[in-house]
């Protein structure tokens, strides 16, 4: 389904403008009105949660989205509570997306958990939506993001930047609004999902609407699917991490002082430390997302595709005026450099891919993102 693109002034009755608050890096709302959906959902009332960071000049052109993770938060650096944030290798006064000099946006995805609407958030009725909250795409978010910036008097980003999910978001940006685009940097991330990422992500999905706490997605009012949530967390761990990592960290060793073969039945026996190691990584997770969210988002990884609905790949971008900067991390088992590779070569003009160079895995977007802080400082955002 083709929609018309969100970003026009047309049909803005009964919006509030942003809530603004002293400081950086606070959490903020807008409400951007209701919204259709590419796979026929509709949301009556949507709001989006997204922080700032620095000022917007007069001129309107030094502005820059930063699109989060999976599972990410808006908070991608330190404001005013000095609270760390997820990408300060990069984001920040003096640093690559200097903060002194652009004003930056990080918005949560539509569908997400850290303040937009989402599964968790009241319908017309006042009941949470759960179940009933529909189908989100990349597409679907970029059009809200579009609203958002229309609000906040953005009529052309810089830059467009992020990773894995936010590598997406960014690619559909330059896609979807080509003429809002000037720069585009799509990190550890593809054109369409593979075949082997949508099985992962699959996998991750069962996981929770097998946890008998699941409820068919309404579970607001009883227990929540933790342990189907964590079973996710952990697939979705071993795919970020490379298999160098783990065994160089874990590989076959008992966690601590308990016995991998310590008892004839196999539930009671003790841990391998690399099963401690994702147990911490799932209940990390459970204690900070809810579960009908990371179902959402992942289902709309899992329909990334920016060709959808435009040819190839090739044709899909032809008309994108953006300047690409493509990154991949070397050891990455999800998100492999070819497929980096074969998105510049589909990309209007010749671009080269920066290889982050990193024994972690598909991780290393966030771990070693400084070693693409010059590159990419070089090509965007130069001098002071």
């Amino acid at each position: 389904m083709t929609l018309p693109s969100t970003s026009n002034a047309a049909g803005t009755a009964g919006r509030t403008a942003p809530q603004h608050s002293a400081g950086d890096g606070v959490l903020r709302h807008a409400r951007i009105g209701s919204l259709h959906l590419e796979t026929g959902g509709y949301l009556p009332d949507v709001s989006l949660a997204y922080e700032t960071w620095g000022t917007l000049n007069a001129d309107a052109d030094n502005a820059v989205l930063v699109a989060h993770a999976l599972t990410g938060s808006t908070h991608v650096a330190r404001g005013s509570s000095d609270e760390d944030g997820w990408w300060d290798a990069l984001v920040g006064p003096g640093k690559t997306v200097d903060t002194d000099r652009y004003f930056v946006v990080c918005i949560n995805m539509l569908g997400g958990c850290y303040g937009s609407t989402g599964p968790s958030s009241p319908d017309p009725q006042g009941l949470p939506w759960g179940s009933r909250f529909p189908f989100v795409t990349v597409r679907d978010s970029v059009r809200a993001e579009a609203r958002l910036a229309d609000q906040l008097g953005i009529r052309v980003w810089h830059t467009v930047l992020g990773g894995s999910l936010g590598g997406a978001r960014a690619l559909e940006w330059a896609a979807t609004e080509p003429g809002r685009v000037q720069r585009c940097a799509v990190i550890a991330c593809t054109a369409a999902s593979s075949a082997e990422q949508i099985a992962f992500g699959q996998a991750q999905l069962e996981a929770i609407r097998l946890d008998p706490d699941f409820n068919g997605g309404d579970y607001y009012n009883g227990r929540a699917p933790v342990a189907g949530l964590g079973l996710a967390r952990r697939i979705a761990h071993i795919t970020y991490r490379s298999e160098a990592e783990l065994e160089y960290r874990f590989g076959n060793g008992a966690q601590l002082e308990e016995d991998p073969l310590g008892s004839a039945l196999p539930a009671a026996r003790g841990r391998y430390a690399v099963e401690s190691y994702l147990d911490h990584q799932a209940r990390k997770l459970a204690d900070r997302f809810d579960a009908n969210s990371y179902l959402l988002l992942t289902e709309a990884l899992m329909s990334h595709n920016v060709a959808r609905g435009r040819g190839s790949v090739r044709q899909a971008l032809a008309s994108a005026g953006a300047e690409f900067f493509i990154a991949a991390v070397d050891s990455d088992r999800l998100y492999l450099p070819q497929h980096s590779y074969e998105l510049a070569a589909a990309l209007p003009r010749k671009t080269g891919v920066h290889m982050i160079s990193a024994p972690i895995g598909h991780d290393g977007f966030l771990t070693d993102v400084e070693q693409i802080g010059v590159p990419l400082r070089d090509r965007f955002f130069g001098a002071p």
